[in-house]
């Protein structure tokens, strides 16, 4: 199956139909682009994941609706700076303008158009600045490449690099692509999927099946990453799916079916590796990989209780072998093991050592150690020898660039 994927260069703009623009409404910033559209030529079929928070912003509740209620999809307005919640009806006023505004270019319904916002809380977004930057995209709208990537920059806030993917994918009735573009880079922790993520792709796959696979691909790649331990209140993830590649649709859970869902997974696992590596002031990718466990529930809560430790975060920043920061992180998980049973290493492309060995210290190199964990990406692995369950979590170092940019954060 894995050979019938390839990554392609490319985005949201990748797969047949989709177009993609970006524009500078100065909703906040004034030194950069700051709105994006992805728009389809046919309507689409759509899915989503959504905040578990329950301070939900205004666009959530709006596309909660959309995806569930409405026949199709044609488009997404996305606005970076402010992230309309905590608005209250002001928001939900905000949110019907922009689809409002959209819908009157596509000819469809505002019930057909998702929007989506992110930034500060609590502030309110100039109607006229988004009505009018609406208007703007619709007219920039473009399938280039290079207008999928200019989109994918327009999401950013305190991201430092764009977020974009693409493959294709080869079925039994042809080929399909799929692409994908996302931001997220602080206020960021497993509870769905912590960011703002659109995927869209050429396929013919019914709507039930999309939101199947979406579903449980978030489960492993979203819902596996943290950066501060806080939720957001605007976590979206969409996926659009518009048919025109032409194959017959997926409407059974064939080998078809599994192959679109593996390229989902390699696409969501991509962007959240990404976010999790650019998490705010980061330094380092910190990947956790606990296996050998008695469930794949215990493996995911003991990876995830590694990556989130605060002082976890810390010693790769500091590039100190404190291997008993993880075992202290498996303890309180609330999972229960045997710790005279588990080996820790460290792994980078530096090399791998055994810093833990049946629960007590390993005889180590701490000069070696601290050359692996000086890497910009570093796996510990956490090996529970209990069972044959495995799961895997990803976060990054904590630095003291991080409390600086979420200290003056509004401003």
């Amino acid at each position: 199956m894995m050979d019938r994927i390839v990554a392609i260069s490319g985005g949201v703009t990748s797969p047949k139909g989709f177009a993609a623009a970006s524009y500078a409404a100065g909703i906040k910033y004034r030194d950069r682009e700051d709105m994006a559209l992805i728009y389809s030529e046919q309507p689409c079929m759509a899915a989503g994941v959504f905040t578990s928070n329950v301070v939900k912003a205004a666009p959530v509740v709006w596309d909660q609706q959309v995806v569930e209620k409405a026949d199709y999809v044609k488009a997404v307005i996305i606005n970076s700076g402010i992230a309309n919640a905590c608005t209250g009806e002001e928001g939900m006023k905000l949110c019907r303008a922009t689809a409002k505004t959209a819908a009157e270019v596509t000819g469809d319904g505002a019930e057909n158009i998702l929007v989506a916002s992110t930034g500060v809380i609590g502030m309110q977004i100039p109607v006229d600045r988004i009505v009018q930057g609406t208007k703007e995209l619709l007219k920039r709208k473009d399938t280039s490449e290079e207008a999928g990537t200019k989109a994918a920059q327009a999401i950013m806030t305190t991201d430092t690099h764009k977020k974009e993917t693409a493959m294709t994918v080869a079925l039994s009735s042809g080929t399909v692509t799929i692409g994908g573009m996302c931001k997220g880079s602080g206020m960021i922790h497993p509870d769905m999927c912590t960011m703002l993520g659109f995927i869209t792709t050429d396929a013919a796959i019914s709507k039930t099946l999309l939101q199947r696979a979406l579903s449980e691909v978030v489960q492993d790649t979203f819902n596996m990453i943290s950066v501060d331990g806080d939720t957001s209140t605007n976590d979206t993830l969409v996926v659009l799916a518009n048919g025109m590649a032409g194959n017959q649709e997926i409407i059974a859970e064939d080998e078809d079916y599994q192959t679109i869902k593996e390229a989902l997974y390699r696409i969501c696992e991509y962007l959240a590796k990404q976010m999790a590596g650019d998490g705010e002031g980061a330094t380092a990718l910190l990947e956790v990989t606990v296996q050998k466990a008695k469930t794949k529930a215990d493996a995911k809560i003991l990876a995830k209780s590694v990556v989130c430790s605060s002082l976890v975060k810390a010693m790769i920043y500091g590039h100190d072998a404190n291997a008993g920061r993880i075992m202290c992180a498996l303890g309180y998980s609330g999972v229960s093991f045997r710790p005279e049973k588990v080996d820790l290493y460290f792994t980078s492309s530096a090399g791998k050592i055994l810093v833990f060995q049946g629960g007590i210290a390993a005889d180590y190199s701490e000069e070696e150690a601290t050359k692996i964990l000086s890497e910009p990406e570093v796996t510990v692995v956490v090996d529970m020898h209990e069972g044959d369950a495995s799961a895997t979590a990803w976060g990054c170092d904590l630095t003291y660039d991080y409390v600086k940019i979420n200290a003056d954060y509004r401003s």
